[in-house]
């Protein structure tokens, strides 16, 4: 199982910090964890997802020991 982290207004979107993902693919991965947390959907579309610890918009191939991270936009200087 994969392990998403949500940070920010993305955990709070999806009422969790972390939780481990059986999904196959990063698009499979994202279409779960929305239908899953309905208010992601707003959020999703704006994040950042890092797969272990690169950034990458492209569906790829997940496996068990994989950390995605799903990061919104941050503002501050």
């Amino acid at each position: 199982m994969a392990t998403v982290r949500y940070f920010a207004g993305a955990a709070d979107a999806a009422g969790a910090e972390e939780e481990l993902r059986t999904e196959g693919t990063l698009d499979a991965l994202r279409a779960a964890v929305v239908a899953d947390h309905e208010r992601l959907g707003f959020v999703l579309p704006r994040c950042a997802v890092l797969v272990n610890g690169e950034r990458t918009d492209a569906d790829m191939p997940l496996s068990a020991s994989d950390v995605v991270d799903i990061l919104p936009p941050f503002a501050g200087g």
